[in-house]
């Protein structure tokens, strides 16, 4: 068996914060789930609180590379597009935004959520004004259309919506890029 990284810890520690929010970032059952002991845990950080920095720092980086892969196309509805079919696809990163974004109370958690959201929403606000909307006009929009794709993560969590995420896509890509009136 192959030695575990302080980034093994953190993806694993960002799957457990996905399926059971911050709570659910425990170091033995973290362990378990990456076959080892607490001892490798403590080899690459102090405490619990190091770890979940280092998942929300990997949450991060992973926006920053899904902005730079989509900011190589150069089509901004496309680019708005791939966005939606991207974010919508993956489960886990809607539940980990969803979990974050509830867990608030914790200021290192809500700094971090707060970050990723703004830069996020400035990513989707970008390309709107690029498509010749308002800057007011597209934050509102992207406002819209990221509390709907945290709205839709909630409902398809509890089972209560099993809509066509196409559909989904289609509705909130119409939404966002409809003209100003």
């Amino acid at each position: 068996m192959s030695r575990l990284s302080a980034g093994d810890w953190a993806q694993a520690a960002l799957e457990a914060l996905a399926e059971g929010g911050p709570a659910a970032v425990a170091v033995e059952p973290i362990a378990v789930r990456l076959g080892t002991t607490k001892g490798s845990f403590y080899w690459h950080f102090r405490n619990r609180r190091a770890l979940v920095e280092a998942a929300l720092a990997l949450w991060e980086q992973d926006t920053e590379k899904a902005i730079a892969t989509l900011n190589e196309i150069g089509d901004p509805v496309l680019r708005m597009y791939t966005l939606l079919e991207n974010t919508m696809a993956d489960s886990i990163d809607a539940a980990i935004s969803f979990r974050l974004i509830s867990a608030a109370d914790d200021p290192g958690i809500a700094e971090t959520a707060r970050r990723v959201s703004e830069r996020r929403l400035g990513f989707m606000q970008a390309a709107l004004e690029e498509m010749g909307m308002p800057p007011d006009v597209a934050r509102r929009r992207v406002v819209g259309g990221y509390g709907s794709y945290l709205g839709m993560a909630a409902l398809r969590r509890i089972g209560a919506n099993d809509e066509p995420l196409i559909d989904f896509i289609d509705q909130v890509m119409a939404d966002m890029t409809l003209p100003p009136s």
